[in-house]
């Protein structure tokens, strides 16, 4: 019987922790640096690479993802040299995925082209907005003119290329909205990431939110219009909702974040960046030190991580729940009683059923469109 963990697939996560300017709704681990040693940053990433490469032979990856911070920055040598690497540690699915996020202002032409030859085969590109006002109300470098050549470069050099759009901006209106995701799903090839926008604790919006200085934020009943109308019009356009904020033609989801909500292994390198790796039995979490210098002194003495604790059965089984039902395949419940020991209550799943808010074909569970509005209270209900 295979391992749990194979139900999910093996992927590595590499973060890059730097950015030209920090956004202000954003809460990722990110930083402005005027100065980078690159060659003392690839070394410490290629030192983490095998450290974790001999803890998990024989895994297969099915895919690989630069995150940020803008890996975009990340000199295309770099990207080529952890690549190399990876290849010769661990064989590949004959379907590798290799994405890198990239910011608008970061793309060129020349660029883009060699990390491409490194072996990127998949963009994704954080567009935001397609009105030059709400860029700069989002912090965002460049404007909407920029963004569409880079999206331009991006499709000229590589097969797949996604973006991201947040909508509930300030002063949108839900007919505002349908106008702008009509304008996305026209230029997208085959995947768009579409973000309600969160206000987080710790970000530049959360302390104005704070002291009543983030004006005309939706109410709850345009920002739930609103996301209606992005299920409805990219459903209409053929990008079905394959996860809550992701939208994909039949076959083109993002192998790796589908990794996660599958409940897969990944190894996670960079600083802040999580893992969950099963190694002899156990299924581990991992966490690396957040600081990008503090990260990079400890690796350079022997390791990054910063914690490294076995997740129990009844973790494991939360987790499995809270990342499967995000997606729209749902998750199957003699996995989820494998883990915990025990079936998902049946009185709740009765209410949820009767409310409308899950549907089951067998052992497979779901949320409904109306329970993905509120799925935080649907997990919790299910985990009572």
């Amino acid at each position: 019987m295979p391992e749990d963990w194979e139900a999910g697939g093996f992927g590595i996560y590499i973060h890059w922790p730097f950015c030209q300017a920090k956004c202000p709704y954003c809460d990722f681990n990110s930083h402005v640096s005027r100065q980078i040693d690159q060659a003392r940053w690839l070394s410490a990433y290629l030192k983490e690479i095998d450290r974790h490469a001999a803890e998990t032979p024989g895994r297969v990856v099915r895919s690989v993802f630069f995150g940020g911070g803008t890996p975009s920055l990340m000199p295309p040598e770099t990207v080529h040299a952890i690549l190399d690497r990876i290849r010769h540690h661990w064989p590949r699915a004959n379907d590798l995925e290799v994405t890198l996020e990239a910011n608008p202002g970061s793309v060129e032409s020349a660029r883009f082209r060699a990390y491409n030859q490194a072996g990127v085969s998949r963009i994704s590109m954080g567009i935001q907005a397609l009105n030059d006002r709400d860029l700069q109300r989002l912090g965002r470098i460049h404007s909407v003119d920029e963004a569409l050549k880079a999206f331009d470069i991006a499709r000229s050099t590589f097969d797949r290329v996604s973006f991201d759009l947040i909508y509930a901006r300030q002063d949108q209106t839900p007919d505002q909205w349908r106008t702008e995701l009509k304008q996305a799903l026209n230029m997208a090839i085959d995947h768009l990431s579409l973000y309600q926008l969160t206000i987080e604790d710790g970000t530049a919006f959360g302390d104005r939110y704070r002291i009543g200085k983030l004006r005309g934020l939706p109410d709850e009943d345009d920002s739930a219009t609103m996301y209606d109308i992005t299920q409805e019009v990219a459903v209409a356009a053929g990008f079905n909702t394959y996860e809550v904020s992701n939208h994909a033609r039949p076959g083109a989801e993002s192998r790796h974040n589908t990794l996660y909500w599958r409940y897969g292994d990944y190894v996670g390198i960079g600083p802040g960046a999580h893992g969950r790796l099963t190694l002899n039995g156990t299924r581990m979490a991992t966490e690396a030190i957040r600081m990008p210098d503090a990260w990079l002194s400890h690796v350079e003495q022997g390791s990054g991580d910063k914690l490294r604790s076995a997740l129990t059965l009844d973790d494991q089984a939360t987790e499995f729940l809270l990342m499967g039902l995000r997606l729209s395949d749902g998750v199957d419940m003699n996995r989820y009683a494998a883990l915990a020991g025990r079936p998902l209550p049946s009185t709740s799943l009765q209410e949820l059923s009767d409310m409308g808010m899950v549907e089951q074909s067998g052992p497979i569970l779901r949320a409904s469109d109306q329970g993905r509005l509120v799925l935080n209270a649907v997990i919790a209900k299910l985990l009572e």
